[in-house]
């Protein structure tokens, strides 16, 4: 089993940035993948950015080139670096992990682990 616990949410005016951190311990696995995923109340989860346990990364249109996924595997840490961020990035946003090998999904539904989410509001 693998516990994520996120942190580092919270409120920030347009064009702020914000760094949220995800430190995951409990079981590890060889081949992973990791990700960041928002959710708005009412609407589906989604993946905005992944890290496999390459160091490969991919992001959702809506954050490329504003968001980074980085992961500090001795810290067992994923981080989220978040720029220039928008009232439409309001949203709870979680980290997952999945004992997967190949390039990582961005569809919530083959995530096995999950963080309990930290709100990001921006005004």
């Amino acid at each position: 089993h693998v516990q994520l616990v996120e942190s580092g949410g919270g409120s920030v005016q347009a064009g702020g940035s914000l760094r949220l951190s995800c430190a995951a311990s409990g079981r590890t696995y060889s081949k992973w993948c990791m990700g960041w995923f928002r959710q708005i109340s009412g609407k589906e989860r989604e993946g905005l950015a992944t890290i496999d346990s390459r160091g490969i990364t991919a992001y959702a249109d809506s954050v490329k080139g504003r968001f980074t996924i980085t992961n500090d595997i001795g810290k067992n840490t994923l981080f989220l670096q978040m720029n220039a961020l928008e009232p439409e990035d309001s949203a709870v946003y979680y980290c997952a992990a999945a004992p997967l090998s190949g390039l990582c999904s961005s569809w919530h539904a083959v995530y096995d682990y999950w963080g309990q989410g930290t709100q990001v509001t921006v005004s």
